[in-house]
């Protein structure tokens, strides 16, 4: 079993949280139309209560990368649930700050862009319903995850969530974290394009910075990928009515003896919703 990360040392995310600083480093900013799109589908699908129930729905697309796509795309599924959702772009780095009002110059009541990091500092003040942070903690190492979710759910509205995760290049692979900000970490969702998926397995290179070192032996995510690649074997008859079928009877065993949270409503969709007490690191 991996050694436990160190605790001691100050993660680089919170080496800059100076007055007027933003907290972070600048990510790749690799980015595109429609590449966050599951994970859009999730928050408007599944979290609409949240929007719903806020006096202040303010949502937060914290590293949205070089240009105004994701956030732009955040805006269009929000807005299915809530037409007055305000929509805020943080970026680290100003000159995609810049580049992002561009690309919104033209467009009337656009989603927001400025300055900022982990520290959700928005213009204005609010406390977001909803952060989403795809792409951003992948940079950091192991150690400084719980230190920068912790900074980020103490940021949040009160039942308030932070989404955190990671995909591939096209968004046809993404896994995420949600983080409640009463409770911490409550689920892992694995999403994918069924189409381009040869197995569970392959989802195992875009888990979380929290989970993707931790896909060895004794471990609980681990575990989950080899019981998934299992359930898969088992369900190959049913990838004669394509596979789409095949995810689903994939799903309905592993529920069997995992604390699956959603139903074939969103395995239709080539979504697994699991309990997080059952991949956290050991």
């Amino acid at each position: 079993m991996p050694r436990p990360p160190e605790q001691s040392a100050a993660p680089r995310a919170h080496r800059r949280d100076r007055v007027g600083v933003p907290v972070g480093s600048p990510t790749r900013g690799t980015t595109g139309p429609d590449r966050l799109r599951r994970v859009e589908r999730w928050l408007a699908q599944t979290q609409a209560r949240r929007l719903r129930a806020s006096v202040d729905p303010l949502v937060v697309d914290l590293g949205y990368g070089a240009r105004a796509f994701t956030t732009l795309d955040l805006q269009r599924w929000l807005r299915r649930v809530r037409p007055d959702v305000r929509v805020v772009g943080l970026e680290i780095s100003p000159e995609r700050v810049q580049r992002a009002r561009a690309d919104v110059a033209a467009r009337a009541d656009a989603p927001e862009f400025h300055l900022g990091g982990f520290e959700l500092g928005v213009p204005g003040g609010g406390a977001p319903v909803l952060v989403r942070a795809f792409n951003v903690l992948r940079q950091y190492d192991e150690a400084e995850v719980a230190a920068s979710w912790e900074l980020l759910r103490s940021r949040l509205a009160p039942g308030g969530l932070l989404v955190e995760g990671t995909c591939d290049e096209l968004g046809r692979r993404s896994t995420w974290v949600a983080l409640d900000r009463e409770r911490g970490p409550v689920s892992l969702t694995l999403a994918a394009r069924l189409a381009d998926l040869p197995g569970p397995a392959a989802l195992a290179e875009r888990l979380p910075k929290a989970l993707i070192h931790r896909n060895v032996p004794g471990e609980g995510v681990h575990d989950l990928l080899r019981a998934a690649e299992s359930a898969w074997a088992r369900a190959a008859p049913a990838g004669t009515f394509g596979v789409r079928q095949r995810w689903i009877a994939t799903c309905r065993d592993l529920a069997t003896d995992w604390p699956v949270l959603d139903s074939a409503a969103r395995w239709r969709l080539g979504e697994l919703t699991l309990d997080w007490s059952a991949v956290a690191p050991r």
